[in-house]
């Protein structure tokens, strides 16, 4: 009777049509029917990821951005240029990424410097020293000028005053640049291999060298990004100048004071003709960082 009934169980089995086993339970690809609506909920909790965060950029950069490249073209492509060309924009955008450029290539050395002693020296109130250099990031920009103002200003308790001068005004942009190129220098720094610094201190490479031919070429990369941040990040700035510079028109009146007159004596126009200008000049300096981190990857991957 047993194998009766198994025989049976197994003809039940198979299709008399094609001989093929039919499934008694289960799916003919062994995947479980769950899957599929669990792979339709993660597709749709990535589109809807996405599309928060689109919603969110555009309301906070696309749509900004549109709406101030939209106003200055109000006028055309003309009235655009003619903003652009005036003597005072042309001034004000060459005292701005002149004092902005030499700012930048001070913090490249200087940013550069502040994290190899951060990385390599040991000294009392290191962890104090380190926590400093995050300080522009939180301070708000107008305190540094008030503070820079009391130091450098008229009634300066040190003797040093400048007050309306290019060189203020460069000392309240390297102070709010400061940590762009020593927190892009840092990890970088960190990761450095030592023991092919050892290893060419032993064949006897000096100091210069060793840095020259070993360290500086790991940290050129992370000292151009920082740099090119620090310099996007200075032609924009107003808090921190705002007092110290003194806003004299092609000697110390940097771009986003230009922008705020120009408001105040209602031009809109010019405004945003040069505000668009900072955009592009911004824009330029990130894909430019952009190319050239593409680029050392693919550097580095290929000598892997």
């Amino acid at each position: 009777m047993t194998t009766t009934s198994s025989r049976q169980t197994a003809e039940e089995a198979t299709d008399p049509a094609v001989g093929s086993p039919v499934p008694v339970s289960g799916s003919a690809s062994g995947s479980s029917p769950g899957r599929t609506p669990a792979r339709a909920r993660g597709r749709a909790g990535r589109s809807l990821t996405v599309g928060v965060v689109t919603l969110w950029l555009s309301i906070i950069v696309l749509l900004p951005l549109a709406a101030i490249s939209v106003a200055s073209l109000e006028g055309g492509l003309g009235a655009f240029w003619a903003a652009v060309t005036e003597p005072a924009a042309v001034g004000t955008l060459v005292v701005t990424t002149g004092i902005s450029f030499v700012v930048a290539l001070v913090n490249a050395v200087m940013g550069t410097v502040i994290a190899w002693v951060l990385v390599r020296d040991d000294f009392p109130g290191k962890k104090i020293v380190d926590a400093l250099i995050d300080l522009p990031f939180a301070l708000p920009t107008i305190v540094a000028s008030i503070v820079l103002l009391s130091l450098y200003g008229p009634n300066s308790p040190v003797g040093i005053h400048l007050n309306a001068t290019k060189v203020g005004v460069g000392i309240a942009l390297a102070f709010v640049t400061l940590p762009f190129v020593v927190r892009a220098v840092q990890p970088v720094l960190i990761e450095v291999d030592r023991e092919a610094e050892q290893a060419a201190a032993s064949l006897g490479a000096g100091s210069w060298t060793i840095f020259r031919r070993i360290v500086l070429p790991a940290l050129a990369p992370a000292i151009l990004s920082g740099t090119g941040l620090a310099f996007a990040r200075a032609i924009g700035e107003y808090g921190s100048v705002v007092l110290i510079g003194g806003n004299i028109p092609r000697e110390t009146q940097v771009a986003s004071q230009y922008i705020q007159q120009q408001i105040e004596i209602d031009r809109p126009l010019n405004a945003a003709a040069v505000s668009v200008v900072l955009l592009l000049i911004s824009f330029a300096v990130l894909v430019v960082l952009r190319v050239v981190a593409a680029r050392t990857q693919r550097h580095e991957e290929a000598s892997e």
